[in-house]
């Protein structure tokens, strides 16, 4: 009976130090800063280029939006920008759990302040001070300079307002604790980019842009060491596993062979009205996640330093099998 006691107290002892443990970590994290008191200016020009980097470059339409899967790189539905809704899941994205787009729309989140709005998508915690999984790429948003982000701050405030409830993500355990360790404590924009300077610019935009997080294979999450933008990223696919390719300048693996004009033309076939209502089938057997109907719609100019950036990364030989048709899943689909 004694033994059984003290077991009966030391588990009650554990059960209270656990609960304090979680009430001061609720309350400690995430560390972030309070929202800044902004007033974003909401002039033509700002909203044009916030316009500009929303569906082109930073592309927060991708997921914040409906695309249509039927047609090869899932290209956006007309008239659904913003509304969000787009479901992430272990099976098909390798998420800890299940992760809903929000509608970022004024019906969404109409009533955040500009601040508030700056600091869910530069340092990844909602106006309630949840933390968000970094699927959304805030930690290279956080790189935006401040007129970049206010100017897609002013775009999204004229979106046309969606009524869609989207449910909330839950997240596996124990990584539903861990993501409130991850959100930036301060947004730290970056300088205005100087557009003269093409492989500093050009690394600007491929920064805003995420190409790394999705051409930089991992461990458990943690980029690997000397392969950044090497590819080897895997995507779970309807049909089979979908590999980012190598985009270092390495000429056997990479695209060291390509000439910059062949590049800008690689994302520019996409921008025409057949570019961007190609069928997944003749040509193309199976789909991609890579936005190439929005990124189409990139400046030659802009494409042109990402390519200059891209040229001055170390090469390293990463040779990729960008589909792999057996490793299917029976009755994926997405949505």
């Amino acid at each position: 009976m004694k033994i059984l006691k003290i077991l009966g107290i030391s588990v009650f002892a554990l059960v209270i130090l656990a609960g304090a443990f979680l009430l001061w970590f609720n309350s400690a994290y995430p560390k972030v800063s309070e929202p800044g008191k902004l007033m974003v200016q909401m002039t033509p020009e700002q909203i044009a280029r916030g316009k500009y980097l929303a569906n082109h470059v930073t592309v927060c339409m991708d997921c914040h939006s409906t695309r249509d899967w039927s047609k090869y790189s899932g290209p956006m539905v007309a008239g659904t920008e913003g509304k969000g809704g787009d479901k992430f899941t272990e099976e098909l994205g390798g998420v800890p759990g299940t992760i809903y787009s929000p509608n970022i729309t004024p019906a969404g989140i109409g009533d955040y302040t500009d601040g508030e709005l700056l600091r869910a998508f530069t340092q990844g915690v909602t106006a309630t001070h949840r933390a968000l999984f970094p699927l959304m790429p805030y930690t290279s948003y956080n790189k935006l300079s401040m007129q970049d982000a206010e100017a897609i701050i002013a775009y999204i405030r004229t979106l046309e307002p969606i009524q869609n409830e989207v449910p909330v993500s839950e997240l596996n355990f124990p990584m539903n604790l861990i993501v409130k360790t991850i959100p930036l404590e301060n947004f730290n924009p970056s300088q205005e980019p100087d557009t003269s300077n093409f492989p500093a610019y050009g690394k600007y935009l491929t920064t805003i842009a995420g190409c790394g997080d999705c051409h930089t294979p991992t461990d458990k999450g943690t980029p690997l060491p000397g392969m950044e933008f090497a590819g080897g990223f895997t995507f779970q696919m309807p049909g089979g596993l979908l590999t980012s390719s190598n985009i270092t300048p390495d000429k056997e693996t990479g695209i060291g062979t390509w000439t910059k004009e062949q590049f800008i033309t690689r994302f520019k076939s996409f921008a025409s009205d057949s570019g961007m209502n190609t069928p997944v089938t003749g040509i193309y057997d199976f789909n991609t996640v890579m936005p190439w109907t929005m990124y189409a719609g990139m400046t030659e100019q802009d494409l042109g330093a990402i390519y200059e950036y891209l040229t001055t990364l170390k090469p390293v030989a990463n040779k990729i099998n960008r589909w792999d048709g057996s490793k299917q899943l029976p009755g994926m689909m997405i949505k």
